[in-house]
């Protein structure tokens, strides 16, 4: 059990644990149940950083900051997978496009989707209050690492040599539904049955966007994974944006 929290942290964070730096998807694919849990201590490290800088900052600069030391904490590894994801959708065919996902270069479609995506992130954190917005931080990183282990069930991968095949490879049967189990009990703790609708939405929208690249790819890749944690995330603070505006 340890081991496989150190192995899901070391791959999920940029915090220093004890043992062999990050590796392919294939050695994390067995932690995969733990993501939930690094996806709590993300949100408890979001709650610090929002408390204070929201102490000393106007909201739109307070939400910046926040979302810098979310994109910090976990290395950039989902947004490189949005990015290379982006770019590939120029491709002419699947093999094209996956040849184009592989080069560490990033594109105009990559580079304008990122600016494009971290504006949509800041700009609805900015829109949730003071009360809700610690929910929706603790929420967030939780719902969207339950995402790998569900898409690793549901969708073949695009090579049988790359980094989707390979996490699918490791998965146990259990880790889906422990990771949704997992979002789902939290989700209801930090934002009481409007969890679940913001679980529901999370989910529909990173299965839409992993099936509509499949149709693009012929399968997952680790960066449709890495795109689908950032999507669902996303998806998290625009549902509870939706929901505090309509109350207003």
């Amino acid at each position: 059990m340890s081991q496989g929290l150190l192995a899901a942290t070391r791959y999920l964070t940029i915090v220093p644990v004890p043992g062999a730096s990050r590796g392919g998807l294939e050695s994390v694919g067995r932690a995969a149940p733990w993501f939930p849990v690094v996806g709590l201590f993300i949100g408890a490290v979001l709650l610090l950083v929002e408390g204070a800088t929201a102490w000393l900052f106007p909201p739109l600069l307070a939400s910046l900051l926040v979302v810098t030391a979310w994109k910090l904490l976990t290395g950039g590894l989902h947004l490189d997978g949005l990015a290379d994801c982006l770019d590939g959708l120029v491709g002419h065919d699947p093999a094209h496009r996956l040849a184009i996902m592989r080069d560490s270069r990033i594109g105009a479609f990559g580079a304008i989707g990122l600016i494009l995506f971290l504006l949509l992130e800041v700009a609805a954190l900015a829109e949730i209050g003071r009360v809700e917005r610690w929910r929706a931080l603790v929420a967030a990183p939780v719902i969207g690492r339950a995402v790998p282990a569900l898409l690793g069930r549901l969708f073949p991968p695009a090579r049988s040599d790359g980094q989707g095949a390979a996490f699918r490879g490791a998965l146990v049967s259990a880790a889906a539904p422990i990771g949704i189990a997992v979002a789902a009990l939290v989700a209801v703790l930090a934002l009481g049955a409007f969890g679940v609708v913001a679980l529901a939405v999370a989910l529909l929208a990173a299965c839409g966007l992993a099936g509509f690249l499949v149709t693009r790819l012929g399968g997952i890749t680790g960066d449709v994974l890495g795109a689908a944690v950032e999507i669902a995330e996303l998806a998290v603070l625009l549902t509870v944006a939706a929901w505090v505006h309509a109350r207003a």
